[in-house]
């Protein structure tokens, strides 16, 4: 062969390649857990490993949102004692091979139920969260920066950076709240990270205002959508995520149809020891309890578009929303 026509079909090949595995990524991933295992269209795995071990994993036909099963993960007691340094996961992973790069949106879906009891502590609780991807042997201790979490029996939407901007309340012109669209934060901890809250169920405004801080560069805008209760049983979530720790993050958060709120501004880490891609997982993570704790899952959807995993009235208001600002 040629060396000329050698080099074209060469760089043909890269060429189709790379459109291959930019597509990755972006297509659409899903699982219905209608059978006794994952998907292999939806790049979910179940992560084995010390805090995983005792986590319990059941496709199940008791408790289900749609079709025939829903998935259910539950922690039972497996630190020799209580406390904040021992944690218990039954945490669903998305494999190595289908991450996103850490700067390009991904759309997320899922159906989400608690279990009965529902814990009513102001406690480590997290039911699903994204995170930037962490280079081996670094320094780990980076929270999720989105998290769908429990506080004192009520749903909290999280979002945390090293970057965000906090201000103390306390002191003009923030004497007693946070200014418009500012969320209320906990002050950095040893990382520099900033922990806000940017979306809670009715009856925790006593817990916002408990937050010592707002943190000014991660913004809030209320779309009108209410942010669901979380005794009220199947709960659909829509969830747009675009990490950016410079000031150019973006996310949006829709359950049960209704377009709930936009988060934008420092979203994320750009800290030592990071990688260049975000992962998601669902399923539940706590410090050390003496109880069973159980969530249910059905009908996850990622893509790299709205529309494959959304109704495509809220997909409409989301894009015209956006090019308005």
């Amino acid at each position: 062969m040629p060396v000329r026509l050698f080099s074209v079909i060469a760089m043909l090949s890269l060429a189709v390649f790379g459109a291959h595995a930019q597509e990755k990524w972006q297509s659409l991933l899903s699982d219905n857990f209608e059978f006794n295992d994952f998907s292999k269209d939806s790049g979910l795995f179940y992560k084995m490993n010390k805090e995983q071990a005792k986590g319990v994993v059941r496709f199940q036909s008791d408790v289900v949102k749609s079709g025939k099963q829903a998935l259910e993960l539950s922690v039972v007691p497996s630190c020799a004692v209580s406390g904040t340094e021992c944690s218990e996961r039954a945490e669903v992973w998305e494999k190595p091979d289908i991450l996103a790069p850490y700067d390009r949106p991904l759309w997320y879906a899922f159906s989400f139920r608690l279990g009965d009891p529902i814990p009513q502590e102001d406690h480590r609780l997290v039911m699903a969260q994204w995170k930037r991807e962490i280079l081996k042997g670094a320094d780990g201790n980076y929270s999720p920066f989105l998290a769908l979490r429990l506080s004192r029996g009520r749903l909290i939407a999280t979002v945390v950076s090293d970057e965000a901007t906090y201000a103390p309340k306390g002191v003009s012109p923030r004497l007693n709240r946070c200014l418009e669209h500012e969320s209320p934060a906990a002050a950095p901890d040893a990382h520099r990270q900033v922990r806000a809250t940017v979306a809670m169920e009715a009856g925790l405004e006593v817990a916002a205002q408990e937050l010592p801080g707002c943190a000014t560069n991660i913004r809030t805008i209320s779309r009108g959508g209410e942010w669901p209760k979380a005794s009220s049983g199947w709960i659909d979530y829509v969830f747009m995520v675009k990490p950016d720790p410079a000031g150019n993050g973006r996310i949006e958060i829709a359950a049960n149809g209704k377009w709930v709120a936009t988060v934008e501004g420092a979203i994320g880490h750009r800290g030592p020891g990071l990688d260049k891609t975000q992962y998601f997982k669902f399923g539940p993570y706590r410090a050390g309890r003496p109880d069973k704790w159980t969530l249910y899952y059905d009908n996850f959807r990622r893509s790299g578009s709205c529309i494959d995993v959304a109704s495509q009235a809220l997909c409409a208001s989301m894009a015209a929303a956006q090019k308005s600002n």
